[in-house]
């Protein structure tokens, strides 16, 4: 089973829209595609406008909303903390397991963190456990603005001291009229991280299904994005 997992330098840099929208050009281009999104807080999966549901409408997967995404809580908080509130106690082993029902489904996964890295998602593990559990490579979506170099920078080290493989960096919501922070990050990280930019996608005025593939079209450098990920 082929794939990746997309992680964050923060929550709200653009993961879903990112990761929804390569599973829809994926899916164009006669890809056996699933996606997998294991916690998701404050919005139920089959409200239209959650996570889990937008993967489902771009992947056209098969698999049912509860099995991409089989633990949901009320707050919009880490999932870890929000499981607490409602005295829940998921553990990795559960989201393991889940994965591996669903695993040999599809020919090629992309799975979703919530928010970034290091975000607590139960008791004693954190995001970074579940991408180890998983043996995935991850792609990192990051925005363009002040203050993205460190951020971005902290999280590839952090993922190299697990082991983890980073493939590459997305710079999502760059502006229509970009500062100077925003011109000068993506090359500076590129050479702090020692990890490609695989793309610098712009903020979109409306996020629907074309214009999320239209995206990644556009301004992901597919081929070396095919390559990285064995495609």
């Amino acid at each position: 089973m082929r794939g990746f997992f997309v992680t964050g330098t923060d929550t709200g840099v653009g993961k879903t829209v990112i990761s929804g929208g390569i599973a829809g050009v994926l899916k164009d281009e006669g890809m056996d595609v699933g996606v997998f999104k294991p916690m998701l807080s404050g919005m139920k999966r089959d409200d239209p406008e959650s996570d889990s549901y937008w993967l489902k409408k771009l992947s056209k997967t098969s698999l049912t909303l509860e099995e991409i995404t089989p633990f949901q809580f009320d707050e919009p908080l880490a999932p870890g903390v929000a499981q607490e509130l409602e005295e829940k106690h998921i553990g990795l082993e559960d989201i393991v397991k889940h994965w591996n029902v669903i695993r040999e489904k599809h020919e090629f996964f992309i799975v979703e963190g919530a928010g970034g890295i290091s975000v607590p998602l139960g008791k004693g593990f954190l995001v970074s456990d579940v991408i180890k559990a998983l043996n995935l490579p991850i792609i990192i979506v990051a925005r363009p603005n002040l203050g993205t170099i460190n951020h971005t920078f902290l999280t590839v080290e952090y993922a190299r001291k697990l082991g983890i493989t980073v493939s590459g960096i997305i710079i999502n919501g760059m502006s229509e009229t970009p500062d100077l922070a925003e011109q000068t990050s993506p090359k500076v990280m590129e050479e702090m991280c020692a990890v490609p930019i695989l793309g610098i996608t712009p903020k979109i005025k409306e996020v629907t299904v074309e214009s999320s593939k239209r995206l990644i079209k556009d301004h992901l450098d597919l081929n070396r994005f095919y390559k990285k990920m064995g495609v």
